[in-house]
């Protein structure tokens, strides 16, 4: 009864409990379907100024579950979640849950201290764009493929066409580029932590959560609640943060952000989108 009571008086006058703001970073960013909108700055902007903007609040925790997707998106919601929590002076802990990989890792950097479940799957540090080649398949269906460009390279890495060595070297020059930046980006916000050889922290390669605490890609192994009620105390209170959602969905069972579902079905949902560049 006495912790009724006390819900029922108004926040500003209950000075001594904490509220933390909690955002569901869920699916995959920058790709998605018209039932599984994807993370994007434009959609997720609303949500995080929210997150950020009540005066008093101990915290702001980012939950991510997440295997990755474009490298643009997931560097503007990364660069707005520390821009809004340096100018309100708010930290951020960001929580991976099944999946914080590659983008989703990327996002994870925003917070000041990573958390994950000794199972979560962390990591993938690298750059990926994945397709097929269709050359032989059409010489054997008879089809003719007609393709008429204004600019020599418009038509570069045709699935259609035979693969060409130059156009291979320029794809990778853009992976290239867009892997320092990941890789910069986690030496600054990891910095003094990691451990281990660069040439395998930025492989690619992922890892339990157990294992990317003994790398330094996470501060600890723990959940949102036990972390934050140890940090600020029992009385901590959570409050989630989420895009406002219109009736007739909420009836039906449908949200307007991305459903939590399986990271590794949005993994090969990525790798199947052909032509797709990202994380």
């Amino acid at each position: 009864m006495p912790n009724l009571l006390e819900r029922l008086i108004p926040r500003r006058w209950r000075k001594t409990t904490p509220l933390v703001h909690v955002v569901r970073l869920t699916g995959t960013i920058g790709v998605g379907t018209p039932f599984k909108p994807p993370l994007t700055m434009e959609g997720l902007a609303p949500t995080l100024e929210r997150a950020f903007a009540r005066k008093g609040i101990s915290a702001v925790a980012l939950v991510i579950n997440s295997p990755g997707g474009a490298a643009v998106q997931s560097a503007l919601i990364h660069a707005r979640i520390r821009a809004l929590a340096e100018e309100k002076k708010i930290p951020v802990f960001t929580f991976c849950e099944d999946v914080a990989a590659s983008g989703g890792y990327w996002l994870a950097c925003a917070g000041d201290e990573i958390y994950a479940d000794s199972s979560s799957i962390v990591g993938s540090i690298g750059v990926i764009a994945a397709g097929f080649g269709f050359v032989e398949a059409i010489k054997k269906l008879g089809v003719e493929r007609r393709v008429h460009t204004a600019g020599e390279s418009k038509a570069i890495l045709d699935p259609f066409q035979p693969e060409k060595p130059e156009d291979v070297e320029r794809l990778k020059s853009l992976q290239r580029d867009v892997h320092e930046d990941f890789k910069a980006l986690v030496r600054s916000r990891r910095n003094g932590k990691l451990r281990g050889e660069e040439a395998e922290l930025f492989s690619g390669a992922f890892w339990s959560g157990r294992q990317a605490l003994a790398l330094g890609l996470i501060d600890g192994i723990g959940h949102l609640r036990d972390i934050m009620r140890a940090r600020f105390g029992e009385k901590t209170e959570f409050k989630v943060i989420a895009k406002p959602q219109g009736w007739g969905l909420r009836r039906l069972g449908f949200g307007m952000e991305a459903d939590p579902v399986s990271g590794l079905i949005d993994a090969m949902e990525i790798r199947a989108l052909w032509g797709r560049f990202g994380l």
